[in-house]
């Protein structure tokens, strides 16, 4: 049977509020093997009935599934409409299939369709507050709605809603951008919220908006600077409404609107909401209220040209945990305890008398004593505070404040605290699961679960180094770590590639990238600011513009990243060669492996010096942008950059490499990315990894690594034969280790190795969080070499991948699968003894290579012809199920 499970537009199902079709891809499926796709037709149309098609491509001899161009020309789609799309496919020895539906919605597209006013209440005066705002007005809706679309975005944050209801379920919209240069707008289907004709006058409609100062105005950074971006909170809104008989109208924010101050008294992101729900307004997003004693709304000037939209991954409340227990702390607090660090919100039911207050104080830790810490999350307040209005009860959550906690002290609440009245929800950016793994040993299911958690904590929005300190920004370095884990475990696509155009944004006009984007802290006057001038372009940190495009055309095989990007890379490229000196790449401050255990004593700075990390990700880079400049078939750029990089290379050898052929710098991370990065001369190698070996020996099998390090330590290991290596240090678990933190009792994964030591006590509390995900790289070795799932790179996308697990570690299963947009790729393998069951699944419209490590005798091969190479064997597999039976090693 042969058919297809989903239509992808912009790797999105059914996406709602896109500027043009980028590429359309399907899944196929069947009980077959061997299907390879041989023909497509794709039909757009206004009408679910297809009986009027604006796009047909007919019967295409093609067997491309995943990137499929439209020329979005020739479609000449209008604004705020809804199209439908399906596909059927015909595969060489079957089909046609039947057809797969599905729809899109049009944004905005062109910038003069935008013609909404930012309207405030706030002024010049306001700069300083973080008071939440309520704007609304009336429409008149004369004739039977046929579909209406809302495009909604703010300075600062909003919440839009329509008679009384809250339209859609994302939270913290319009999201953190460079606002100034790149701001988001969303877009909703209405039709539903809006009363259609009831009479001679037609429906009277109340179309509200809820503001809040979020990243925009409010407090953002470690120094605590506020008004980064602007200083008066302001909320925009544009609706389109098609009726029945064909017409169009659309309503629009203006200065004809109004607007009061909300119960809302406080809201910023670090320190938490104050709510009074005694100046709640019954009815303010209702229609027929008296508006007498609101306010003239004033307009905000703002560039339509910098708006652009988005469709998907946005935020929402996404994972309930119920509160675990309540108790009493040694020094007296009571204490509610949900069992999991997270990031996002605690909801809870109130019954009071009016004035009565609720209190929770957020926090991660409990200290050594069993007592409520707080020193870690330096100063922001993460507190919650509301005050009731009557004796009604109430469910309550914050609006525009999140908070990183597992743990809240609760310093007020009237009446007898239930654990059934309180709910923790994990708020984050929206986005599907892609992997899932899982063997045999519990710790390390255990901290795969806490890298998952650490990637929710840290994806709301933007990927942020931390969710409960008074920091929380988009390093680059944790980002760049992380991405090639982060795109095993969800489909990172239109997350990280929002995030990319921000990283372009806010490059420097030479092309240095921030150390944190959207950037906060460049740009500021040095009295306000903890960065001096040209504190920005950190190696591994600002690397980022190269390797997260680079893996996500690994991971999706879409050039469009490439060439969305290219002038960025290529920017950054430039800038490491106008500030090297003799090829060799140093510039003012950099992190190095930042927090290595090899640091001196109070440093932050590892022991493997700048000239080397540095260098190494400028050959690593330029590297990269040589193959992508080819990709895309810039070939002049690719020849020039290919010179480049050979004499970075050449240098780089020459430097960190004596006369005997071993390094001379003699620290994990030098022999780890010089192997990792090919930087090694062939006849070298076996004395890197002999040194990379005799180094962990030293350490009694443990790492000393930091963030340059750390992620490729495994990778080094198990690409040059010792695989048995990675896996002891894997599971090691005393400190340092992954599994420490484990044993520890971490539900997430820990900023230091030692963010908590074996008695309790604290590593400082000037940086130490308890949820940073940037350690939970190793989740990618979990994934390519455990469970043995590559892409291969001459056919990205998992259009061909290689299977090559590597059974270990005293491991009798590993059960792993990774959602690719051709479909699931499944690789679990089973030891007895010295015999291995390796259960495969290849996508259809895929093949992929079989690889056994260490196999010495195939027992069974399922019908594939192995062969044996000087690797071990191989065999060539088109799509279908398979399971082989091996001897190892």
């Amino acid at each position: 049977m042969l058919g297809l499970s989903r239509i992808l537009i912009n790797y999105q199902e059914n996406p709602v509020g896109i500027e043009k079709i980028e590429q359309v891809g399907w899944v196929i499926v069947s009980d077959q093997k061997h299907v390879i796709q041989k023909n497509y037709e794709l039909q757009i149309s206004r009408d679910e009935e297809f009986g009027e098609l604006v796009y047909d491509s007919g019967v295409t001899e093609s067997g491309e599934s995943a990137h499929v161009v439209i020329d979005n020309e020739s479609l000449k789609l209008q604004s705020s409409t809804k199209y439908f799309i399906r596909v059927r496919i015909s595969a060489k020895d079957g089909g046609p299939s039947e057809w797969k539906t599905g729809f899109f919605v049009t944004a905005l597209l062109s910038e003069e369709d935008w013609k909404a006013e930012f309207i405030t209440i706030e002024t010049e005066a306001d700069k300083d507050d973080s008071r939440g705002s309520y704007v609304r007005n009336e429409i008149v809706i004369g004739k039977k709605v046929k579909a209406a679309y809302a495009h909604v975005t703010a300075l600062g944050l909003y919440q839009l809603y329509i008679n009384g209801k809250k339209v859609g379920d994302d939270e913290f919209t319009p999201g953190w951008t460079s606002y100034n240069k790149h701001l988001l707008y969303q877009t909703y289907d209405v039709t539903d919220y809006l009363y259609g004709e009831t009479g001679e006058e037609g429906s009277v409609n109340a179309v509200a908006g809820h503001i809040g100062a979020g990243w925009y105005k409010g407090t953002v950074g470690f120094v605590r600077m506020r008004n980064h971006y602007g200083t008066r909170a302001a909320f925009a809104c544009q609706i389109a409404v098609e009726y029945v008989d064909g017409s169009r109208e659309t309503f629009l924010t203006d200065t004809s609107w109004k607007g009061i101050y909300s119960p809302v008294l406080f809201s910023e992101i670090y320190d938490g909401e104050i709510y009074d729900a005694r100046r709640e307004i019954p009815g303010w997003n209702e229609a027929g209220l008296n508006t007498e004693n609101w306010a003239d709304v004033a307009a905000v000037p703002f560039r339509a040209d910098v708006l652009s939209a988005q469709s998907g991954c946005k935020v929402k409340q996404i994972t309930e945990v119920p509160a675990k227990r309540i108790f009493q702390t040694p020094q007296g607090d009571t204490v509610i305890d949900f069992g999991q660090n997270m990031t996002g919100w605690i909801e809870f039911k109130v019954k009071g008398r009016s004035g009565d207050r609720v209190e929770l104080n957020c926090f991660e830790v409990l200290d050594a004593e069993g007592n409520v810490y707080l020193d870690n999350l330096r100063s922001a307040k993460e507190t919650i505070i509301y005050t009731c209005k009557d004796s009604e009860e109430v469910t309550f959550h914050p609006h525009f404040s999140f908070q990183g906690f597992q743990f809240a002290k609760v310093s007020a609440y009237p009446g007898e605290l239930k654990e059934e009245n309180f709910t923790a929800y994990a708020l984050h950016s929206d986005m599907a699961v892609t992997g899932e793994f899982e063997c045999s040993n519990p710790d390390i299911n255990q901290l795969q679960h806490n890298i998952i958690w650490g990637m929710k904590g840290n994806f709301l929005d933007v990927p942020t180094d931390c969710p409960q300190r008074d920091e929380r920004l988009g390093w680059t370095g944790d980002a760049q770590i992380f991405c090639r884990t982060a795109t095993f475990l969800k489909d990172t696509y239109t997350f990280y590639s929002k995030w990319l155009r921000d990283v372009e944004a806010d490059q420097t006009d030479e092309g240095g990238v921030p150390h944190v984007i959207p950037d906060i802290l460049i740009g500021k006057s040095s009295a306000d600011r903890l960065m001096k001038d040209g504190d920005h372009s950190a190696a591994a940190w600002a690397d980022v513009a190269i390797i997260m495009p680079w893996t996500l055309y690994l991971t999706y095989g879409d050039t469009t990243v490439i060439e969305r990007q290219y002038d960025s890379m290529k920017a950054w490229i430039g800038f490491m060669q106008e500030h090297s000196v003799g090829n060799i790449w140093n510039y003012k401050l950099q992190f190095g492996d930042w927090v290595a255990l090899d640091a001196e004593e109070g440093s932050y700075f590892g022991a493997t010096p700048n000239d080397l990390t540095c260098t190494a990700y400028y050959a690593y880079s330029t590297r990269l942008f040589v193959k992508m400049a080819e990709i895309i078939g810039r070939t002049e750029d690719a020849e020039e950059y290919r010179k480049l990089y050979n004499e970075i290379v050449d240098t780089y050898q020459k430097t960190f490499f004596d006369e005997t052929g071993h390094m001379n710098v003699q620290t994990q991370t030098a022999q780890i990315v010089s192997l990792y990065f090919d930087l090694v001369p062939e006849a070298f190698r076996q004395n890197v990894v002999d040194d990379l070996l005799r180094l962990l020996d030293k350490e009694n099998g443990h790492l000393v690594t930091g963030f340059v390090g750390t992620p490729y330590f495994c990778h080094a290991l198990s690409q040059n034969g010792h695989t048995k290596e990675a896996y002891e240090l894997l599971l090691k678990d005393d400190f340092p280790s992954w599994l420490y933190q484990v044993r520890m009792g971490a539900t997430t994964i820990w900023e230091h190795w030692d963010g908590m030591k074996p008695d309790g006590t604290m590593w400082s509390p000037d940086m130490n969080s308890f949820n940073h995900y940037a350690y939970g790289a190793i989740g990618e070795w979990l994934y390519r070499a455990a469970a043995g799932i590559e892409c291969d790179e001459k056919h990205p996308g998992y259009k061909h991948s290689i299977i090559a697990p590597h059974p270990g570690g005293g491991l009798v299963y590993v059960k792993a699968s990774y959602e690719s947009v051709y479909g699931k790729i499944v690789s679990d393998w089973n030891v007895d003894g010295n015999r291995v069951t390796l259960h495969v699944e290849v996508p259809c419209n895929t093949t992929a290579s079989i690889c056994p490590y260490n196999a010495t005798e195939i027992l069974d091969s399922c019908g594939l012809a192995f062969e044996e190479t000087r690797e071990g064997y191989r065999a060539e597999a088109g799509s279908g199920i398979y399971e082989i039976t091996y001897l190892m090693e």
